[in-house]
Order: C-alpha cells, then sequence, then structure tokens
C-alpha cells in the first residue's frame, strides 16, 4: 500500500466513524486523556487545514495561529467535512509528495509528513470509534502498511510524548490490534 492510497484509506477511516457520533457524544471522553471527543475531531479539523498549506510551502510562522482555537462551532461534521476534502486534494496534487514541507522541528520530506498524518488519521479513528462505542475501523492492509512504517520509529518517538509505551499483544493478533499496541493503545480497557 503506498502513501497515498494508506491516506485515502486512513481519512475514510476517521471520515466514516466521524459521521456515527452521536448528537449526546460530543462531551464523551476518548482514550487521548485530555481530550473529549469535540476536543479529538478539533484536532483533526486543524491538522487537515494546514495541510493545503505546508505543501504549498508555507512556513509555521506563514500560517500563525489562524488554526488556533475551536474550529467546529456548532457544526462539526459540517467542519471536518472541507477541511478534509481540502487537505485530500492538497495531497493528491500532481508532485505533492515529492516536496518538503515546514514542521515544527525543521524541514522533512512531504512523504514523511504524509505517513504522520495517515497514522494520525487512522490511530485517531479507532481513539473516536472507542469513545462512541462502534467496532474498530482499521482496515487489515491499512494496518499492517502503518506497522512497517512506524515500527522502526516508536522507540524513538517515545521521549516526545506522542505515543503511549506499547501495549503487550501477541504476534498472531490481527493486524490493526497489532498497530494499536504498538502505538500504547489498550484495546481492552476501551472494549471495542
Amino acid at each position: 500500500m503506498d502513501l497515498l492510497d494508506a491516506h485515502g484509506a486512513a481519512m475514510h477511516v476517521f471520515d466514516r466513524t466521524i459521521h456515527r457520533v452521536g448528537a449526546d457524544q460530543w462531551d464523551a471522553p476518548t482514550p487521548c486523556t485530555d481530550w473529549t471527543v469535540r476536543d479529538l475531531v478539533n484536532h483533526l479539523v486543524n491538522e487537515q487545514l494546514w495541510v493545503p498549506h505546508l505543501l504549498g510551502g508555507a512556513t509555521l510562522a506563514e500560517v500563525g495561529d489562524r488554526f488556533d482555537g475551536d474550529l467546529l462551532g456548532d457544526d462539526p461534521i459540517g467542519a471536518w467535512e472541507p477541511a478534509a476534502a481540502q487537505a485530500r486534494a492538497a495531497w493528491t496534487a500532481p508532485g505533492a509528495t515529492g516536496t518538503r514541507v515546514h514542521v515544527s522541528f525543521g524541514q522533512i520530506d512531504a512523504s514523511e509528513y504524509g505517513w504522520q498524518m495517515t497514522m494520525d488519521l487512522a490511530v485517531h479513528g479507532w481513539d473516536l470509534a472507542a469513545a462512541i462505542g462502534v467496532p474498530q475501523p482499521i482496515g487489515d492492509e491499512l494496518a499492517e502498511a502503518l506497522i512497517a512504517e512506524f515500527e522502526p520509529q516508536v522507540e524513538g518517538m517515545q521521549g516526545y510524548g506522542i505515543f503511549a509505551p506499547p501495549v503487550s499483544v501477541s504476534a498472531d493478533a490481527p493486524a490493526p490490534k497489532r498497530l494499536l499496541a504498538l502505538l500504547g493503545r489498550d484495546q481492552d480497557e476501551w472494549r471495542n
């Protein structure tokens, strides 16, 4: 699974799940202990809004604080849909993955940024599903692609507080369960 296919699958994971959030679930807790469902969705909307600017060559200073704060207003799904569509269009534009982008720690290849965004969409799709009590949404092929990409990097990422320490699972566990365990998600704790 290449980056753009994986990104499309991960975008679908999150999109399908956000459309299942009930009106009374926006304040529910999530596996991201500091975030409610609304906070989690706001984070993902924020990330999508940055994509066209960063892929277009903007620096963090040029983007500034325009996406700080509440981006959801009274219509979280209505905020998500255009942000997701614009981000996806930016990723699929010719040559987009062959550029370099500015991030908080310097410049990186757009493909590295793309894998990070793909992983975030997938894992937060699971977080959202767990919070609202719907089945785990990550497919085997996407999970295997993300494991291949991130397993060598997880130990180095631990010092940044991005993920909790890995959770132990059997080597023959399904790929989504192995991915989530790798990234510190305890699925049994959320019974999902």
